[in-house]
Protein backbone atom coordinates (compact mmCIF):
# COMPACT_ATOMS: atom_id res chain seq x y z
CA UNK A 1 0.00 0.00 0.00
CA UNK A 2 1.38 3.39 -1.00
CA UNK A 3 2.16 5.77 1.86
CA UNK A 4 2.66 9.53 1.66
CA UNK A 5 5.49 11.68 3.01
CA UNK A 6 6.56 15.36 2.86
CA UNK A 7 3.04 16.62 3.56
CA UNK A 8 3.64 18.83 6.58
CA UNK A 9 4.99 21.98 4.82
CA UNK A 10 1.82 21.99 2.72
CA UNK A 11 -0.30 21.93 5.87
CA UNK A 12 1.34 24.92 7.57
CA UNK A 13 1.87 27.00 4.40
CA UNK A 14 0.31 30.45 4.72
CA UNK A 15 -1.76 29.89 1.57
CA UNK A 16 -3.28 26.71 2.99
CA UNK A 17 -3.97 28.33 6.38
CA UNK A 18 -5.67 31.27 4.67
CA UNK A 19 -7.82 28.88 2.62
CA UNK A 20 -8.61 26.94 5.80
CA UNK A 21 -9.73 30.13 7.59
CA UNK A 22 -12.15 30.90 4.75
CA UNK A 23 -13.68 27.44 5.06
CA UNK A 24 -13.84 27.60 8.86
CA UNK A 25 -15.82 30.85 8.84
CA UNK A 26 -18.57 29.69 6.46
CA UNK A 27 -21.87 30.32 8.17
CA UNK A 28 -20.06 31.74 11.22
CA UNK A 29 -18.64 35.06 9.99
CA UNK A 30 -20.59 37.18 12.45
CA UNK A 31 -19.96 35.06 15.55
CA UNK A 32 -17.81 36.75 18.17
CA UNK A 33 -14.87 34.31 18.15
CA UNK A 34 -14.74 34.31 14.33
CA UNK A 35 -14.87 38.11 14.14
CA UNK A 36 -12.17 38.46 16.79
CA UNK A 37 -9.87 36.12 14.82
CA UNK A 38 -10.57 37.90 11.51
CA UNK A 39 -9.88 41.38 12.89
CA UNK A 40 -6.24 40.43 13.13
CA UNK A 41 -6.30 37.66 10.53
CA UNK A 42 -2.77 37.92 9.12
CA UNK A 43 -1.08 37.96 12.53
CA UNK A 44 -3.31 35.11 13.79
CA UNK A 45 -2.37 32.94 10.80
CA UNK A 46 1.33 33.80 11.12
CA UNK A 47 1.20 32.79 14.79
CA UNK A 48 -0.56 29.52 13.92
CA UNK A 49 2.00 28.87 11.19
CA UNK A 50 4.84 29.44 13.66
CA UNK A 51 3.32 27.07 16.24
CA UNK A 52 2.73 24.36 13.64
CA UNK A 53 6.18 24.72 12.09
CA UNK A 54 7.91 24.55 15.48
CA UNK A 55 5.48 21.89 16.72
CA UNK A 56 4.54 23.95 19.78
CA UNK A 57 0.85 24.01 18.72
CA UNK A 58 -1.57 22.73 21.34
CA UNK A 59 -5.37 22.53 20.90
CA UNK A 60 -7.49 24.61 23.25
CA UNK A 61 -10.32 23.44 25.53
CA UNK A 62 -13.65 22.38 24.05
CA UNK A 63 -16.99 24.01 24.71
CA UNK A 64 -19.56 21.27 25.27
CA UNK A 65 -23.34 21.30 25.09
CA UNK A 66 -26.09 18.75 24.64
CA UNK A 67 -28.69 18.36 21.90
CA UNK A 68 -31.76 16.25 22.53
CA UNK A 69 -33.14 15.70 19.01
CA UNK A 70 -33.53 12.98 17.97
CA UNK A 71 -31.60 11.65 20.99
CA UNK A 72 -29.40 13.15 23.67
CA UNK A 73 -25.87 13.72 22.35
CA UNK A 74 -22.91 15.68 23.64
CA UNK A 75 -21.51 18.11 21.06
CA UNK A 76 -18.01 19.49 21.53
CA UNK A 77 -17.03 22.75 19.82
CA UNK A 78 -13.31 23.39 19.38
CA UNK A 79 -11.92 26.96 19.64
CA UNK A 80 -12.03 28.78 16.32
CA UNK A 81 -8.26 28.76 15.73
CA UNK A 82 -8.30 24.96 16.18
CA UNK A 83 -11.05 24.66 13.58
CA UNK A 84 -8.75 26.53 11.16
CA UNK A 85 -6.06 23.91 11.85
CA UNK A 86 -8.58 21.10 11.28
CA UNK A 87 -9.42 22.50 7.85
CA UNK A 88 -5.74 23.00 7.02
CA UNK A 89 -5.01 19.37 7.87
CA UNK A 90 -8.01 17.98 5.96
CA UNK A 91 -7.19 20.14 2.91
CA UNK A 92 -3.98 18.12 2.51
CA UNK A 93 -4.75 14.59 3.74
CA UNK A 94 -8.41 14.19 2.77
CA UNK A 95 -7.70 13.73 -0.98
CA UNK A 96 -5.22 10.94 -0.12
CA UNK A 97 -7.86 8.92 1.72
CA UNK A 98 -10.75 9.92 -0.54
CA UNK A 99 -9.30 7.79 -3.33
CA UNK A 100 -9.50 4.73 -1.08
CA UNK A 101 -13.14 5.17 0.00
CA UNK A 102 -15.88 3.07 -1.61
CA UNK A 103 -18.52 4.77 -3.75
CA UNK A 104 -21.41 4.03 -1.39
CA UNK A 105 -20.03 5.76 1.72
CA UNK A 106 -21.99 9.01 1.91
CA UNK A 107 -21.13 10.97 5.06
CA UNK A 108 -19.01 14.14 4.97
CA UNK A 109 -17.85 13.71 1.38
CA UNK A 110 -18.14 15.98 -1.62
CA UNK A 111 -21.14 15.30 -3.88
CA UNK A 112 -22.54 12.76 -1.39
CA UNK A 113 -24.66 13.58 1.68
CA UNK A 114 -27.93 12.37 3.20
CA UNK A 115 -30.18 12.83 0.17
CA UNK A 116 -27.94 10.81 -2.11
CA UNK A 117 -27.66 8.12 0.56
CA UNK A 118 -31.46 7.93 0.89
CA UNK A 119 -31.88 7.68 -2.89
CA UNK A 120 -29.28 4.90 -3.06
CA UNK A 121 -30.98 3.10 -0.19
CA UNK A 122 -34.30 3.27 -2.03
CA UNK A 123 -32.69 2.15 -5.30
CA UNK A 124 -31.27 -0.95 -3.60
CA UNK A 125 -34.61 -1.67 -1.90
CA UNK A 126 -36.26 -1.92 -5.32
CA UNK A 127 -33.82 -4.65 -6.39
CA UNK A 128 -33.91 -6.86 -3.27
CA UNK A 129 -36.48 -8.41 -0.95
CA UNK A 130 -34.64 -8.02 2.36
CA UNK A 131 -32.35 -5.57 4.11
CA UNK A 132 -29.92 -5.94 7.01
CA UNK A 133 -30.02 -2.53 8.67
CA UNK A 134 -27.40 -1.87 11.35
CA UNK A 135 -26.28 0.82 13.74
CA UNK A 136 -22.92 0.88 15.56
CA UNK A 137 -23.34 1.37 19.30
CA UNK A 138 -22.02 4.73 20.59
CA UNK A 139 -19.76 5.04 17.56
CA UNK A 140 -17.94 8.32 18.23
CA UNK A 141 -17.59 7.57 21.94
CA UNK A 142 -16.23 4.08 21.16
CA UNK A 143 -13.59 4.90 18.55
CA UNK A 144 -10.32 3.56 19.94
CA UNK A 145 -7.39 5.99 19.64
CA UNK A 146 -4.73 3.36 18.91
CA UNK A 147 -6.89 1.65 16.29
CA UNK A 148 -7.57 5.01 14.67
CA UNK A 149 -3.89 5.96 14.58
CA UNK A 150 -3.05 2.57 13.06
CA UNK A 151 -5.59 3.08 10.26
CA UNK A 152 -4.18 6.54 9.53
CA UNK A 153 -0.57 5.29 9.49
CA UNK A 154 -1.47 2.87 6.71
CA UNK A 155 -1.53 5.86 4.33
CA UNK A 156 0.44 8.61 6.09
CA UNK A 157 4.16 8.02 6.71
CA UNK A 158 5.16 11.65 7.30
CA UNK A 159 6.24 11.89 10.96
CA UNK A 160 5.41 15.59 11.35
CA UNK A 161 1.93 15.17 9.86
CA UNK A 162 1.36 12.18 12.14
CA UNK A 163 2.43 14.36 15.09
CA UNK A 164 -0.31 16.89 14.27
CA UNK A 165 -2.95 14.19 13.70
CA UNK A 166 -2.08 12.44 16.94
CA UNK A 167 -2.03 15.74 18.83
CA UNK A 168 -5.59 16.45 17.70
CA UNK A 169 -6.69 12.92 18.64
CA UNK A 170 -4.90 12.93 22.01
CA UNK A 171 -6.44 16.29 22.96
CA UNK A 172 -9.97 14.95 22.46
CA UNK A 173 -12.11 15.77 25.46
CA UNK A 174 -13.67 13.09 27.65
CA UNK A 175 -16.68 11.47 26.00
CA UNK A 176 -19.54 9.55 27.59
CA UNK A 177 -18.55 6.30 29.30
CA UNK A 178 -18.24 3.26 27.05
CA UNK A 179 -16.50 0.27 28.61
CA UNK A 180 -16.89 -2.79 26.38
CA UNK A 181 -14.79 -5.93 26.54
CA UNK A 182 -13.42 -7.74 23.50
CA UNK A 183 -11.64 -11.02 22.90
CA UNK A 184 -8.22 -11.00 24.58
CA UNK A 185 -9.03 -8.20 27.04
CA UNK A 186 -8.19 -8.52 30.71
CA UNK A 187 -10.20 -6.90 33.50
CA UNK A 188 -8.51 -3.50 33.12
CA UNK A 189 -8.13 -3.25 29.32
CA UNK A 190 -11.25 -1.10 28.64
CA UNK A 191 -10.07 1.38 31.28
CA UNK A 192 -6.48 1.59 30.03
CA UNK A 193 -7.27 2.37 26.36
CA UNK A 194 -8.28 5.90 25.34
CA UNK A 195 -11.35 6.12 23.15
CA UNK A 196 -13.86 8.66 21.93
CA UNK A 197 -13.53 11.74 19.74
CA UNK A 198 -15.68 14.90 19.69
CA UNK A 199 -18.71 14.75 17.40
CA UNK A 200 -18.43 18.45 16.51
CA UNK A 201 -14.95 18.36 14.91
CA UNK A 202 -14.39 18.37 11.15
CA UNK A 203 -11.47 16.00 11.78
CA UNK A 204 -13.72 13.65 13.77
CA UNK A 205 -16.10 13.32 10.82
CA UNK A 206 -13.18 12.62 8.51
CA UNK A 207 -11.51 10.17 10.92
CA UNK A 208 -14.81 8.29 11.18
CA UNK A 209 -14.66 7.47 7.47
CA UNK A 210 -11.02 6.42 7.78
CA UNK A 211 -11.86 4.24 10.80
CA UNK A 212 -14.57 2.31 8.92
CA UNK A 213 -12.92 2.28 5.50
CA UNK A 214 -11.48 -1.21 6.01
CA UNK A 215 -14.90 -2.41 7.16
CA UNK A 216 -16.49 -1.02 3.99
CA UNK A 217 -14.03 -2.94 1.82
CA UNK A 218 -14.54 -6.09 3.91
CA UNK A 219 -18.31 -5.98 3.37
CA UNK A 220 -18.02 -5.22 -0.34
CA UNK A 221 -15.03 -7.31 -1.38
CA UNK A 222 -14.50 -10.09 1.17
CA UNK A 223 -18.12 -10.98 1.88
CA UNK A 224 -19.23 -9.91 -1.60
CA UNK A 225 -22.16 -7.64 -0.75
CA UNK A 226 -23.10 -5.82 -3.96
CA UNK A 227 -25.83 -3.69 -2.41
CA UNK A 228 -24.30 -1.89 0.58
CA UNK A 229 -24.65 1.72 1.75
CA UNK A 230 -23.20 3.52 4.77
CA UNK A 231 -23.70 6.94 6.34
CA UNK A 232 -21.38 7.43 9.37
CA UNK A 233 -22.36 4.52 11.67
CA UNK A 234 -25.66 3.63 9.96
CA UNK A 235 -25.25 0.99 7.27
CA UNK A 236 -27.38 -1.46 5.34
CA UNK A 237 -26.92 -4.51 3.11
CA UNK A 238 -29.63 -5.66 0.69
CA UNK A 239 -30.17 -9.17 -0.66
CA UNK A 240 -32.91 -11.60 -1.74
CA UNK A 241 -31.65 -14.29 0.65
CA UNK A 242 -32.54 -13.61 4.27
CA UNK A 243 -30.13 -16.27 5.58
CA UNK A 244 -27.27 -14.65 3.67
CA UNK A 245 -27.95 -11.39 5.50
CA UNK A 246 -27.90 -13.13 8.87
CA UNK A 247 -24.46 -14.52 7.97
CA UNK A 248 -23.34 -11.03 6.94
CA UNK A 249 -24.35 -9.72 10.34
CA UNK A 250 -22.29 -12.37 12.16
CA UNK A 251 -19.20 -11.71 10.03
CA UNK A 252 -19.64 -7.94 10.39
CA UNK A 253 -19.81 -8.28 14.19
CA UNK A 254 -16.58 -10.29 14.13
CA UNK A 255 -14.76 -7.72 11.97
CA UNK A 256 -16.01 -4.78 14.03
CA UNK A 257 -14.72 -6.42 17.21
CA UNK A 258 -11.17 -5.97 15.84
CA UNK A 259 -11.98 -2.25 15.62
CA UNK A 260 -13.31 -2.45 19.21
CA UNK A 261 -16.82 -1.62 18.07
CA UNK A 262 -20.17 -3.32 18.64
CA UNK A 263 -23.47 -3.28 16.81
CA UNK A 264 -26.52 -1.86 18.55
CA UNK A 265 -28.42 -5.06 19.32
CA UNK A 266 -31.93 -3.60 19.09
CA UNK A 267 -31.23 -1.61 15.91
CA UNK A 268 -29.39 -4.24 13.86
CA UNK A 269 -31.81 -6.68 12.28
CA UNK A 270 -33.02 -8.17 8.99
CA UNK A 271 -36.31 -6.83 7.58
CA UNK A 272 -38.38 -7.19 4.41
CA UNK A 273 -37.90 -3.98 2.39
CA UNK A 274 -41.69 -3.82 1.91
CA UNK A 275 -42.19 -2.87 5.57
CA UNK A 276 -40.45 0.48 5.05
CA UNK A 277 -37.31 1.16 7.06
CA UNK A 278 -36.17 4.32 8.83
CA UNK A 279 -32.92 5.72 7.48
CA UNK A 280 -31.49 9.24 7.94
CA UNK A 281 -34.75 10.81 9.05
CA UNK A 282 -36.97 9.17 6.43
CA UNK A 283 -39.11 6.03 6.29
CA UNK A 284 -38.19 4.47 2.98
CA UNK A 285 -40.33 2.13 0.92
CA UNK A 286 -39.34 0.79 -2.52
CA UNK A 287 -41.71 3.18 -4.30
CA UNK A 288 -42.03 6.17 -1.97
CA UNK A 289 -40.52 7.93 1.05
CA UNK A 290 -42.16 9.33 4.17
CA UNK A 291 -40.89 11.57 6.92
CA UNK A 292 -40.31 10.01 10.34
CA UNK A 293 -43.17 10.74 12.72
CA UNK A 294 -40.73 12.02 15.37
CA UNK A 295 -39.41 14.58 12.87
CA UNK A 296 -42.92 15.97 12.34
CA UNK A 297 -43.59 16.11 16.10
CA UNK A 298 -40.31 17.98 16.73
CA UNK A 299 -41.02 20.47 13.95
CA UNK A 300 -44.51 21.24 15.29
CA UNK A 301 -42.95 21.81 18.70
CA UNK A 302 -40.46 24.25 17.15
CA UNK A 303 -43.25 26.02 15.25
CA UNK A 304 -45.11 26.65 18.50
CA UNK A 305 -41.92 28.04 19.97
CA UNK A 306 -41.39 30.29 16.92
CA UNK A 307 -44.97 31.54 17.26
CA UNK A 308 -44.37 32.53 20.86
CA UNK A 309 -41.02 34.22 20.19
CA UNK A 310 -42.44 36.15 17.24
CA UNK A 311 -45.49 37.25 19.20
CA UNK A 312 -43.24 38.44 22.03
CA UNK A 313 -41.03 40.29 19.50
CA UNK A 314 -38.01 38.25 20.53
CA UNK A 315 -37.34 36.97 17.00
CA UNK A 316 -37.70 38.57 13.60
CA UNK A 317 -39.66 36.96 10.80
CA UNK A 318 -36.62 36.69 8.49
CA UNK A 319 -34.82 34.43 10.93
CA UNK A 320 -37.89 32.27 11.56
CA UNK A 321 -38.59 32.00 7.84
CA UNK A 322 -35.07 30.70 7.13
CA UNK A 323 -35.52 27.92 9.68
CA UNK A 324 -38.93 26.99 8.31
CA UNK A 325 -37.58 26.91 4.77
CA UNK A 326 -34.71 24.67 5.87
CA UNK A 327 -37.12 22.11 7.34
CA UNK A 328 -39.41 22.44 4.32
CA UNK A 329 -36.50 21.56 2.01
CA UNK A 330 -35.66 18.51 4.14
CA UNK A 331 -39.28 17.36 4.38
CA UNK A 332 -39.87 18.04 0.69
CA UNK A 333 -37.34 15.36 -0.19
CA UNK A 334 -39.98 12.82 0.92
CA UNK A 335 -43.53 12.47 -0.40
CA UNK A 336 -44.95 15.01 2.05
CA UNK A 337 -46.75 17.69 0.02
CA UNK A 338 -50.11 17.29 1.78
CA UNK A 339 -48.48 16.88 5.17
CA UNK A 340 -46.52 20.12 4.78
CA UNK A 341 -49.59 22.00 3.57
CA UNK A 342 -51.55 20.78 6.58
CA UNK A 343 -48.80 21.80 9.04
CA UNK A 344 -48.31 25.27 7.56
CA UNK A 345 -52.08 25.87 7.62
CA UNK A 346 -52.13 25.09 11.35
CA UNK A 347 -49.79 27.94 12.30
CA UNK A 348 -50.22 31.68 11.94
CA UNK A 349 -47.74 34.31 13.11
CA UNK A 350 -48.95 37.55 14.65
CA UNK A 351 -47.15 40.25 16.60
CA UNK A 352 -48.36 40.95 20.10
CA UNK A 353 -49.26 44.48 21.13
CA UNK A 354 -46.44 46.57 22.57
Amino acid sequence: MKTHKNLYPKIYSFENLLNASKKAQKGKRFKENTARFNVNLENELIQLQKELKEKTYRPGPYTTFFVHEPKKRMISAAPYRDRVVHHALCNVIEPIFERTFIFDSYANRKEKGTHRAVLRYQQFSRKNRYVLKCDIQKFFASMDHEVMKHEIRRKIADRETLWLIETIIDYSNEQEGCFDYFLGDDLFTPFSRRRGIPIGNLTSQFFANVYLNGFDHFIKEQIGCKYYVRYVDDWAVFHDDKQFLHRVKKEAECFLSFLRLKLHSSKSKVFPVSTGLEFLGHRIFPEFKLLKKENVVRFKRRMRKYQRLYQERRKEWDEIQKRIQSWNAHAGFSDTYRLRQKIFNEFTFQRGTV
